[in-house]
């Protein structure tokens, strides 16, 4: 049993009591989905998976399928799916996050329509270059920002009605990263917008290496390029970045909501005075020191390399290195017979245990924050693999710390609001792409029921 501070009898304060190993895995199967994406357009299977560690979680996502028809440069017909997957980590408060999940990804289309335009017959579609799809995606995440921080309190302070005081002000005063994943099915180009540090990762599978890219950077006070950045904005303020934060406080560079650091103190006062607010940061003097605007990089997808997408919020990268991750997933891989079985890093060197299989990390620009602990999951039988949902499979390593069965247990026990002192919330979205397909489910959707513990929500996955 974990034992409570004990401040004082008279608090009546308990011990902590460890769950078993099976009240350990219902809680992190809690909140599992697994797709099946029938389609043969480009991605066969995707996994999600939530732990909580803030209550209510902080952490949100979404997801969505549209069918586009377009009309190629050689004048053929032809189909193409958009895929949209999109993980939002929430800052103080989970409404932001949950205005990301309702509104972003229709945002984006919306936008993305206005480019596709159409030919003069069958509404088919040309298809735009690539900088302007780029444009069209930061518009989608500028103008869904400009309504939340903008807009609302605009609404709010004009009407003066503190009846809706909550529901247009808190997704402003919160405030939430956003990573969303856009993948063409007619191109295989992935395009990934990042606002934030919430990261995504491309594992593949290419003369006879296991290779992992980030595709995106985090956007904190931390990284050189955004610290460089915000500093050209604001030359006249020495404390414009201190301590790796925006002001000395807020650690994404980049953000949806977070007023505090958008609006003059003037409007913030009068939020502040005729409903509520919080305290004004320090040195506030030439806002915005923070934008929605995300970064978006595009990557061709090979399928045939046995690619596959990591997308989540920080906390699962903060425990685990890329090269964990990708290792961890093809690990998993290899026990659902979806790739042969590779040699271990360990197994080089004539170990009998197996190992991690060796990744090498491709990405060129390395300055987002490593790990914040050594982990020892390269290290012979360093992992644990009895998850069925690749997502919670990577939490669950995530919390062991190297396969330690109590490290995972300790800190699934540990109850909210203590738990957030030793881990994040975690969101983990795995995509795997290819061109299977069963012609007898028509394209749709299916459930996969054996990777979906309680968190099937039919109304997310959208067709």
């Amino acid at each position: 049993m974990l034992q409570s501070n004990g401040l004082g009898s008279q608090q009546h304060k308990e011990g902590v009591f460890l769950l078993n190993e099976e009240q350990v895995s219902t809680k992190l199967r809690q909140y599992e989905e697994s797709y099946f994406v029938n389609r043969g357009k480009g991605v066969t299977r995707y996994d999600i998976c939530q732990l909580p560690s803030n209550s209510p979680i902080e952490d949100d996502r979404a997801e969505e399928i549209v069918q586009v028809p377009i009309l190629q440069d050689n004048n053929v017909r032809a189909s193409t799916d958009w895929m949209f997957f999109g993980v939002f980590d929430g800052h103080g408060g989970w409404t932001t996050s949950s205005k990301l999940r309702d509104q972003l990804i229709s945002y984006v289309i919306h936008e993305l329509g206005t480019i596709f335009k159409p030919a003069q017959e069958d509404n088919l579609r040309y298809v735009p270059n690539s900088a302007t799809i780029d444009q069209a995606i930061k518009n989608g995440f500028l103008k869904l920002d400009h309504e939340i921080v903008n807009k609302n309190i605009e609404k709010l302070l004009n009407d003066n009605n503190k009846a809706k005081a909550a529901e247009l002000l808190m997704p402003a005063l919160s405030g939430s990263c956003a990573l969303l994943s856009f993948y063409d099915t007619n191109s295989k180009m992935l395009k990934v917008a990042v606002t934030g540090d919430s990261r995504a990762l491309l594992g593949s599978f290419k003369d006879n290496q296991w290779t992992v890219r980030q595709l995106s950077i985090d956007q904190t006070g931390s990284n050189p390029t955004e610290v460089a950045r915000i500093i050209s904005e604001h030359p006249d303020e020495p404390n414009v970045i201190r301590n790796g934060r925006v002001l000395g406080t807020l650690e994404p560079s980049r953000a949806f909501g977070d007023c505090r650091y958008k609006l003059p103190a003037s409007i913030q006062e009068r939020i502040y005075k005729q409903f509520f607010g919080r305290r004004l940061p320090s040195n506030l003097n030439s806002p915005p020191y923070v934008t929605a605007e995300p970064v978006i990089t595009t990557t061709k997808v090979s399928p045939e390399n046995n690619d596959f997408l990591v997308m989540a919020s920080d906390g699962l990268f903060e425990m685990l290195s890329n090269e964990e991750i990708v290792g961890l997933v093809v690990k998993w891989m290899e026990k659902e017979k979806m790739v042969k079985p590779s040699k271990s890093f360990w197994n080089y060197f004539g170990s009998t245990e197996k190992g991690l299989p060796q990744v090498a990390d491709v990405t060129g620009d390395k300055s987002s924050k490593p790990p914040f602990r050594k982990s020892r999951q390269l290290a012979g039988n360093g992992y644990l693999l009895e998850d069925n949902n690749v997502s919670t499979h990577l939490i669950r390593n995530a919390l062991s710390n190297g396969g330690s069965r109590e490290q995972t247990l300790m800190l699934v026990s540990i109850p909210n609001p203590v738990s957030r002192r030793y881990r994040d919330d975690l969101t983990v979205t795995v995509v795997f792409f290819g061109n299977e397909v069963k012609e007898a489910d028509n394209g749709k959707l299916e459930i996969n029921s054996q990777a979906t513990a309680g968190g099937y929500d039919s109304s997310k996955p959208k067709l």
